[in-house]
């Protein structure tokens, strides 16, 4: 995965995936998918089908094809069929892991992780059960036909003709109804169905059978399909580096290479427009004993230099002081990721390098806006560049084959993504592959995450059931909780005090610079953080790695969302005053009661209120009056202990 959040920008804007449906093709002549106009081989337009938006289509490799055919033959006792054919994904929102299941071109379910059970599950969509009606042998119901539509009715147990094999409560179902094939969950064992009104529940219907095609196709037929789609996207790709390093011949180039499909891609992007650079990998020392294998002996075989930066023990040095990180509280990405990575660039390129990276707007919401050609402000002096930004991961994977290149070989495990073994962004579902691969490692984190819950009076659930990821539960995990009947707080809290690193010294640089941690806890996202910093000045910031940025005419402030401050400036007397504006900026964006003074108080009308404050950029003097009439920041001595 990338280090630098590739989102940022002169300005910060919110965005979303738009949703509905994203179309891709089908040829069926040779059994695989479009990406260009046509099919390479055949000349095919092919055949369209829908997926759910973003539509961030991956190939289904090793390890998952076995396990939708584990899944397929526990609820209809054919696994065969997905034998020899291609098979891809598209992840879609969910609790934990969910993937639509592309087949033949068509939908045939969802691929769910249940995180109580701690197992995968199935949700038959309705192209599923035509295909599978005659050849499965068990999960076939037949019933008469009832009256009225059938979509999402209920079907009482006196309804049932006859059923093929026996069935448990919220298993899938193929239920066929005269003329008609539904998809179906369900509602009672196979054994309570006959005194049941509601047996099953009708999902879908649809009419007529499907086949999937016995033609049985490699990922190579794959690739020979689309190989005009991949020579067009390096070309572009190769084009717009090449161009950007003919206008900077003298700075160094580096690429940033995680170990992950994206930047492997970005390899070969890169050895094509230019046969000098040096490749960077950042050890953040939670990483996979695969990866850092593999990234060794990948730079090795290719003879490229490799730079390691190494957090070493980082991560365990300040855990405790921190406690574990979260998917709204990554400290963990400063110490263990941007920290060692602007040490290595400050020494060994001290004049700036231009790195390439393989961030794509389709990996998070974070990264939806991301440009060609990124400054990277916490990093001095790197320029990043994103030549792949735009492409699906299906296109990262059909141009990997391509070239030939090898990949990490934890993908072949499960594994949709490649960071750190311990990562809170990381999936359930990935966690448990992790306690399979790596016991000692897992146990290790488990041990850590028990015993810090305890000391924080957390039931046991909180570790188990992976509450532990959020500082702010989400509205899943709420409901999660109510499922299962557990009394978890929405928010961890912690004691608010402030650890002075050091005092207002001289830099080395010029000037004067002030360090220290503010521990709050945590009741809104970091964005709020950066929101209410805008009263101070014009903001720049990440909400990936949790870091924002204000530059004043007095110096610069940074905050991160460990609660981590640190001020620069030409006299010790505003670098005091500046991080105490940062002290109140942080602690206004976590306790605010949205009383409303500071709206009152601002004659400029740039405050409204949106849990806490939202600042109108355009209207902001940087006044500080709101500060001066909020009691927060009033008690601001009283509220923090040093």
């Amino acid at each position: 995965m990338s280090l630098i959040e590739k989102a940022m920008r002169n300005s910060k804007k919110v965005t979303s995936f738009r949703h509905g449906k994203v179309v891709f093709k089908w040829c069926d002549e040779c059994a695989t998918l479009v990406l260009g106009d046509e099919c390479a081989i055949c000349g095919s337009v092919g055949r369209p089908f829908s997926v759910t938006a973003p539509g961030d289509l991956r190939p289904c490799l090793q390890a998952d094809t076995e396990l939708l055919k584990r899944i397929f033959y526990t609820y209809f006792g054919v696994p065969d069929f997905l034998d020899g054919v291609q098979i891809f994904l598209n992840k879609i929102p969910g609790e934990d892991r969910a993937d639509e299941i592309v087949v033949d071109g068509r939908v045939i379910g969802v691929l769910l992780f249940d995180i109580v059970s701690d197992d995968f599950r199935l949700e038959l969509r309705i192209d599923g059960a035509r295909a599978l009606a005659d050849i499965a042998k068990k999960g076939v119901v037949e019933i008469d036909m009832p009256r009225g539509h059938l979509k999402g009715k209920n079907i009482p147990g006196t309804m049932i003709k006859r059923a093929r094999g026996t069935f448990n409560a919220n298993d899938p179902l193929i239920v066929l109804a005269g003329d008609f094939i539904c998809s179906s969950i369900a509602r009672v064992p196979s054994d309570q169905v006959k005194n049941s009104e509601r047996a099953i529940g009708i999902r879908d219907v649809g009419r007529g059978r499907l086949r999937i095609a016995g033609k049985k196709r490699c990922w190579s037929r794959f690739v020979e399909a689309n190989i005009s789609y991949f020579k067009t996207l390096e070309a572009k790709a190769v084009s717009d580096v090449k161009s950007y390093l003919n206008s900077k011949k003298d700075m160094p180039v580096t690429l940033s290479f995680s170990g992950g499909k994206d930047s492997l891609a970005c390899f070969g992007i890169l050895e094509k427009a230019s046969k000098k650079f040096s490749m960077i990998f950042v050890n953040t020392g939670l990483e996979f004993p695969e990866t850092t294998e593999y990234v060794r002996r990948f730079a090795e075989k290719r003879g490229f230099e490799l730079l390691i930066a190494d957090a070493n023990n980082g991560f365990w040095n300040n855990v405790d002081f921190f406690g574990p990180p979260s998917k709204d509280f990554r400290w963990c990405c400063k110490v263990c990721k941007l920290g060692p990575l602007t040490a290595l660039i400050e020494d060994r390129f001290p004049k700036g390098t231009i790195t390439i990276e393989g961030n794509r707007t389709f990996e998070s919401f974070a990264r939806a806006h991301i440009a060609f050609v990124e400054n990277n402000p916490f990093v001095p002096n790197q320029i990043i560049l994103n030549p792949i930004r735009e492409w699906r991961s299906v296109d990262v994977w059909g141009y990997i084959w391509w070239k030939n290149l090898e990949y990490n070989p934890l993908y072949e495990n499960e594994y949709e993504r490649i960071g750190c073994y311990l990562c809170p962004a990381c999936l359930a579902s990935e966690w448990k592959r992790t306690k399979m691969l790596h016991p000692k490692l897992s146990s290790q984190w488990e041990k850590y995450l028990y015993a810090w819950a305890s000391k924080m009076n957390m039931p046991e659930e909180f570790v188990k059931y992976g509450f532990w990821r959020w500082k702010v539960l989400p509205k899943k995990m709420r409901r999660l909780a109510a499922d299962i009947k557990i009394s978890i707080p929405t928010v961890r809290t912690d004691c608010i005090q402030m650890k002075m690193v050091k005092g207002a010294t001289p830099c080395v640089a010029g000037g004067f610079s002030l360090e220290g941690v503010v521990m709050i806890p945590r009741k809104r996202s970091f964005a709020k953080i950066a929101e209410m910093m805008k009263t101070i000045g014009p903001v720049r910031y990440s909400d990936e790695y949790e870091i924002a940025m204000v530059k004043t005419k007095d110096g610069t402030i940074k905050v991160f969302g460990g609660g981590q401050i640190v001020v620069t400036s030409s006299t010790p007397d505003t670098t005091d005053e500046l991080f105490e504006l940062a002290v109140k900026a942080l602690l206004r964006s976590q306790l605010c009661t949205e009383c409303g003074i500071c709206v009152k108080n601002c004659q400029r009308k740039a405050i409204k209120l949106n849990d806490g404050p939202m600042i109108l950029e355009e209207r902001c003097s940087h006044c500080g009056k709101c500060t001066d009439a909020c009691v927060i920041a009033h008690y601001y001595d009283k509220l923090v202990s040093r």
